[in-house]
């Protein structure tokens, strides 16, 4: 479904209700269960550099959907997790990397994380099975935002966290 004439604030309710559904969350945490199972089939070595999540310092970006991001916010939420308020989010930006990422370069929304950071890893080997494995688990999530009429926006993962934060700050 189309996110076209809809206000962020819509978008982010759609998004919130969406997860509520036992076949939506079910369906998210497939994905997270496939995207486990083909990186322990893989292993490939994260050498904890941090490289992931310094966007601009590595010259990448995270995309996310609707559901990827509110589900993780949510998650960080209910089990108070790192905030991922405008503040946060703003420094992030202003540092270029992710919101999340901790002083010692640990993920602090490693459990909530979208599928995008479940797959990247800097590991040179892993280059030839991540894209084939990223493209295979976005689709899959686009279909379950089009089987369940849930409006679909893929975007810049802080741009999106930002929208959640900006349109409701206790999504």
């Amino acid at each position: 479904m189309n996110d076209s004439g809809l206000t962020p604030a819509e978008l982010i309710r759609a998004w919130s209700e969406a997860i509520e559904q036992p076949e939506v969350a079910e369906g998210l945490r497939s994905l997270h269960e496939l995207i486990a199972a083909e990186v322990a089939r893989e292993r490939p070595v994260c050498l904890a550099s941090g490289r992931c999540c310094h966007f601009e310092r590595y010259d990448h970006r995270l995309y996310v959907t609707g559901l990827d991001v509110v589900w993780c916010v949510r998650s960080l939420r209910a089990r108070g997790g790192p905030p991922s308020g405008l503040a946060e989010i703003a420094a992030a930006k202003e540092r270029g990397d992710c919101p999340f990422l901790l002083v010692d370069r640990v993920c602090g929304a490693h459990l909530e994380r979208p599928l995008g950071c479940r797959i990247f890893f800097c590991d040179r080997a892993a280059r030839t099975w991540q894209e084939d494995l990223y493209q295979r688990t976005h689709e899959a999530l686009r279909l379950l935002h089009e089987r369940h009429a849930i409006p679909y926006r893929y975007g810049e993962w802080r741009m999106m966290l930002e929208m959640v934060a900006r349109a409701n700050p206790s999504s």
